[in-house]
């Protein structure tokens, strides 16, 4: 039977991860530093070969695509954006530690959202929807690898949603250029929305060498 891979990797390193600070919707680039460690990645055979190449439309994620995949043009995907963090955008922890909207956010819960942001719930919501039509998209080009170039957060709730072994989102971590191989089987798939997660890359034993 036909299966389907799909491979979700963070983008590269951005000033916004080295400060701490909640970047959602806004653009900022990769630094140097984070493309030249996928670079060299890539030059020894670290990521895995795909077909097609989905991101999300923000410029860290369209650079990461580039320098991982560069004989593939990037198809973005608006809806495969990160959480919009609304008035938490571009601050830390610490900067928002007495804020009481924070504070309640931090909380938890479907209904949780920033003041000029999403709420959880709709967050994850959109995610789903956007996950659900690349895979059916897969399954009518006949697809069977690709890649999925994306956020963080994007990425841990893709994997909470569907994947299998069935985790929560803070058990699904991953650093800048790195990601999960998954295996969509259309029966599964059909009956019950699930995948199988079957490799994490690169593995600290890739990077040791």
């Amino acid at each position: 039977m036909k299966t389907y891979k799909i491979h979700l990797i963070r983008h590269a390193l951005t000033q916004g991860n080295i400060e701490a600070r909640y970047i959602g919707h806004t653009d900022l680039p990769a630094v140097e530093e984070g493309l030249e460690i996928i670079r060299e990645l890539r030059e020894q055979g670290l990521y895995p070969k795909a077909q097609a190449c989905l991101t999300s439309p923000l410029t860290r994620c369209v650079q990461t695509a580039r320098a991982i995949y560069p004989e593939l043009q990037p198809l973005e995907i608006p809806d495969l954006i990160e959480y919009n963090f609304g008035e938490f955008e571009g601050r830390t922890a610490d900067e928002l530690v007495d804020n009481e909207s924070f504070k309640q956010w931090l909380r938890g819960g479907a209904d949780a959202k920033p003041a000029y942001g999403e709420s959880n719930e709709d967050f994850t919501k959109r995610i789903q929807k956007a996950f659900c039509a690349v895979v059916d998209g897969l399954m009518k080009t006949g697809t069977t690898e690709a890649a999925i170039v994306t956020h963080a957060g994007v990425i841990m709730t893709i994997l909470s949603s569907f994947g299998i072994p069935e985790l929560p989102m803070s058990e699904w971590t991953m650093e800048g250029g790195a990601g999960y191989t998954i295996r969509v089987t259309p029966t599964i798939w059909m009956r019950g929305q699930k995948f199988e997660v079957i490799d994490y890359f690169p593995s600290e034993r890739d990077t040791e060498e």
